[in-house]
């Protein structure tokens, strides 16, 4: 077997992608999508479709014309959601707006519209990971929304206390982001690298710690440079990856061992972390903060991208 094949014997292979060809191809368990990845799908031919079908969806729910261009990029992303679900056995993961990132009550509201709208066109919630950005803020909204059955991806996530709030909140799932650790090492602490992957090992130590502990949260690497990165995390419990990266591992034909381990014995979970710690430890982490505040700068640049289009077509 080829080294796709191999890894996908130890772990779980999700597509990072919102086009519905590459999703077909390599037939995931389930997508992740973020406004970076819908932006590029409105690209697509079929993007056209998406905007049609949504302003019409709007306009016959009467929406007012100040909240219209809102609604209609929600629409899009739920509507080429819809179509993903249509092919995988799994769940698609779909963000909410990267602006609302500190707003509690705002990423609660959204999150409910999101989950409505699907539910509206025959998809259960069952099918749906709400992807928040993993502030204070955000993991506070993911803690109310799983107790309402609605099933939370924290994104953006860079540091441990990050991973530790959210285990303490019980969310679904986790993406540490891989790629974008390294890459900041890369920039600042080259030396770093010449004996480990920062990146790879910021998994592996969330992933010790979620296992020695007994926490349900998936952990699922995000955010990959390489192949060598993905194969590194064989055997973590899932692992977004880009169709570029995956047409790479499946032209090798390379062996791919486990690399993530934790100890059998489980432990008590420590007390939970308050919001004073949690902003103490996840500020005493200058990468984190910075890829942080970054990674909410891009998701929310794109998400203008995408209204710029919208608005346009309007």
């Amino acid at each position: 077997m080829n080294t796709f094949e191999a890894l996908g014997q130890l772990t779980t292979l999700v597509v990072d992608s919102g086009d519905i060809e590459s999703i077909i191809k390599y037939q995931p368990q389930d997508v992740t999508t973020n406004p970076s990845l819908i932006y590029k799908a409105l690209s697509l031919p079929s993007g056209k479709v998406f905007i049609t079908e949504a302003v019409s969806a709007c306009r016959s729910r009467n929406i007012p014309v100040s909240k219209m261009l809102t609604a209609v990029c929600e629409q899009i992303s739920v509507l080429i959601g819809k179509r993903i679900a249509a092919h995988i056995p799994g769940v698609i993961s779909t963000e909410v707006d990267a602006r609302l990132a500190y707003d509690t009550e705002g990423c609660i509201q959204k999150a409910r519209e999101l989950i409505y709208l699907y539910e509206e066109y025959g998809v259960s919630r069952d099918k749906v990971l709400i992807k928040l950005a993993a502030t204070w803020e955000g993991i506070r909204a993911a803690e109310i929304l799983e107790q309402e059955g609605i099933h939370c991806n924290l994104t953006l996530l860079f540091s441990f206390a990050q991973a530790r709030a959210c285990a303490d909140a019980r969310v679904t799932l986790i993406s540490p982001f891989v790629g974008r650790i390294t890459d900041w090492y890369k920039a600042r602490k080259p030396e770093v690298l010449e004996y480990e992957d920062p990146g790879v090992e910021s998994v592996r130590k969330i992933y010790r710690y979620y296992k020695a502990h007994g926490y349900r949260t998936i952990i699922m690497g995000a955010s990959f440079r390489t192949p060598e990165q993905v194969i590194a995390l064989a055997g973590c419990d899932k692992l977004t990856v880009s169709p570029g990266l995956l047409q790479q591992l499946q032209e090798r034909n390379q062996p791919v061992e486990r690399g993530v381990y934790f100890e059998i014995s489980i432990t008590a979970c420590p007390a939970k972390m308050d919001e004073k710690t949690f902003r103490w430890e996840h500020n005493s982490d200058p990468m984190a903060v910075e890829k942080l505040a970054e990674g909410i700068r891009l998701f929310a640049e794109d998400q203008r991208k995408m209204e710029g289009v919208v608005s346009a077509f309007l």
